[in-house]
């Protein structure tokens, strides 16, 4: 009798640790918070939810903690570096794929790559007569010195004409030192809302349109990280849940409808920055402009 029970106790207790075991194997059982950082850029607050979208398809329990520190691009890649943060986004560029593990999902289906200008309004007559490339030729434009965008422009033949200065970038549009300030689609109505004293607005017409994915990054000792929220995101588009996100989204809603894209003149230029491992081939991962 004895005997029998303790060889039944023993049978129970290894069945039941062997179904602990199970489940710390599982990977339903896996939890890990994932920090993050959010300035007061809109941007940040779109990845935030992004990654959570993400994360309700993910196998595992993932949380995030938000710092919400002022830091620049480079103190964010430091922080991703150094292992003080998990994850950050930003538009890619050459640098953080050399430097960081990008999660290949353009995030903001390229909407980013979407340019149009803020100009001086008593110039809109120029750009109405806008028709080939060779119109847009006859046109100058402003950036700022050492953005990716004037290589971009300037590799596709455009004229740059450059500022150290953010701030200037507007004045000097609007006093005709350069015709145009392309900016992307989610910018510039809150841009010029900043700057109430300057009679400028955003051209009517036209679109430049080049690839420029908004990824995803982890460091590059996190490959699994990498894939997983990969998995997660390529899940949420598969089953509707993300162009759910990312077409209610107010800041991508206000963009698209404000913006009138759809019936815009598109001038599609080259980036000479994109990695030849971008998901160009991935039709659903790209905004297209007939869609709309």
């Amino acid at each position: 009798m004895t005997s029998t029970h303790n060889f039944h106790s023993h049978s129970v207790t290894r069945r039941a640790w062997l179904l602990a075991a199970a489940l710390l194997c599982s990977p339903l059982a896996f939890s890990e918070t994932l920090r993050v950082n959010q300035t007061d850029h809109p941007l940040d607050s779109y990845a935030v939810g992004a990654l959570k979208v993400a994360m309700e398809y993910m196998e595992g329990d993932y949380s995030v903690s938000i710092s919400e520190d002022p830091i620049t691009q480079t103190r964010a890649i430091e922080r991703l570096e150094s292992d003080r943060m998990d994850v950050m986004w930003l538009s890619s560029n050459q640098e953080a794929e050399e430097r960081l593990m990008p999660v290949r999902f353009p995030m903001l289906k390229g909407l980013l790559g979407h340019r149009i200008f803020i100009i001086n309004p008593d110039n809109q007559a120029r750009f109405d007569r806008v028709r080939e490339f060779s119109d847009l030729k006859q046109l100058t434009f402003g950036q700022g010195a050492g953005w990716p965008d004037v290589t971009i422009l300037e590799d596709n033949g455009l004229d740059v004409i450059t500022t150290s200065k953010y701030d200037n970038l507007f004045y000097m549009v609007e006093g005709g030192r350069f015709d145009a300030f392309p900016r992307g689609v989610l910018e510039p109505w809150t841009e010029l809302k900043a700057h109430p004293d300057l009679p400028l607005t955003v051209e009517d017409n036209l679109v430049l349109v080049y690839v420029l994915p908004f990824y995803f990054f982890v460091s590059p000792d996190r490959p699994e990280l990498a894939e997983a929220i990969k998995t997660g995101l390529d899940r949420a588009l598969a089953s509707g849940r993300f162009d759910e996100y990312f077409y209610g989204h107010p800041m991508v809603e206000d963009a698209l409808t404000r913006s009138n894209l759809k019936n815009r003149r598109a001038f599609e230029l080259g980036n000479p920055f994109l990695s030849p491992e971008t998901p160009l081939d991935i039709d659903n991962y790209w905004l297209d402009l007939e869609d709309l």
